[in-house]
């Protein structure tokens, strides 16, 4: 995997992982995102995004090997996807869309973009884990 693409691909979640989190919360006060999911998705869970966010970024800047940082980051990623998709079973995203269009629009597309980004973290690692470079 080409290092421009590895860049882009770590700035793009990093500006997902925050500026999705700045509008769905509309800046953190939209409790509906919080009500939904108080565990995860409380203003710290939100904060917490964010500071992921902020790791992409970092990372985006980096120019060696990244992959077991890459692979923290799939890790992660597949934590918020297998919670996604635990959500969605046990709750209604029609209700979510009635209370606030808001946080069912989060609601809906957070999973979809987790495991987007999951399978392109795993990418880096896997193609980092072939390459000779250490």
């Amino acid at each position: 995997m080409n290092r421009a693409l590895i860049r882009n691909g770590l700035v793009a979640a990093g500006l997902m992982s925050i500026g999705g989190v700045l509008v769905f919360s509309r800046a953190f006060t939209n409790t509906a995102i919080n009500e939904a999911d108080p565990v995860v998705m409380s203003n710290f869970g939100l904060l917490m995004i964010m500071v992921w966010g902020l790791a992409y970024l970092g990372a985006a800047a980096v120019t060696s090997n990244i992959r077991w940082l890459a692979a923290a980051f799939a890790l992660e990623k597949l934590v918020y996807v297998v919670v996604w998709i635990r959500w969605l079973s046990d709750n209604s995203l029609a209700k979510l869309y009635a209370e606030d269009p808001f946080a069912g629009v989060f609601f809906s597309i957070y999973g979809a973009n987790d495991l987007v980004f999951m399978l392109f973290f795993g990418a880096i690692f896997i193609t980092q884990s072939r390459s000779k470079q250490n």
